[in-house]
């Protein structure tokens, strides 16, 4: 059985994705859906923007070379809605994203989040247009993300907010689902055994 990972505090620099309704199609697009594994998702994340940019001669911040290992991610309104597959979490993961902040989040994207270890925090449409300003003036500065506190630190400080029950679960590790099952396997074998579909197995 592997220890508890504890999130009590995610250190990292910060980019900036701006837009309202981003889905999961844009973090992922469909065609990466067909792996057997998620580990090289992360260089697809945003794909179809970041080339729909370099065709017009721009660049998507995932591509600029200042935000090149940064862990905390600034968004928008309604962040990772569309369908509810795992794999846009999962992208954004291994693309080395530790935690998100933006104003509001679609639901099942929030849920996948927290089951991989990812705080999803909000903040008014205010406090993510200053931060996400405060990234692009300064895209190598340290930022700390508090999630007892509620806090995000860095060239600014803002108060964000994430539920109690999700903040509970990084806090105790509670977050991770396999880790909660494997320290109940005991409970889960004296259940079993008293099943007569199972103990004659």
């Amino acid at each position: 059985m592997t220890a508890q990972a504890l999130i009590s505090k995610v250190p990292g620099r910060a980019i900036p994705v701006r837009g309202n309704d981003i889905d999961t199609d844009r973090i992922i697009p469909a065609r990466f859906l067909r792996c057997v594994v998620f580990d090289g998702l992360g260089e697809h994340a945003f794909e179809d923007d970041r080339l729909g940019l370099k065709a017009k001669g721009q660049q998507h911040p995932f591509d600029m070379a200042q935000y090149q290992g940064a862990g905390i991610l600034f968004v928008n309104k309604n962040f990772g809605c569309g369908s509810s597959r795992e794999h846009a979490p999962q992208a954004i993961l291994r693309w080395g994203i530790k935690a998100i902040v933006g104003e509001s989040f679609a639901e099942i994207f929030f849920g996948n989040c927290v089951s991989l270890g990812i705080p999803c925090f909000t903040g008014g449409e205010e406090v993510l247009s200053r931060l996400q300003a405060a990234a692009e003036k300064s895209p190598q500065a340290a930022w700390t993300l508090d999630v007892e506190a509620g806090r995000i630190d860095g060239p600014i400080s803002e108060s964000v907010a994430l539920p109690a029950g999700p903040k509970s679960q990084f806090l105790s590790g509670g977050w991770n689902s396999l880790n909660e099952l494997l320290t109940q396997i005991p409970a889960i074998e004296r259940v079993a055994a008293s099943l007569p579909y199972v103990s004659g197995w």
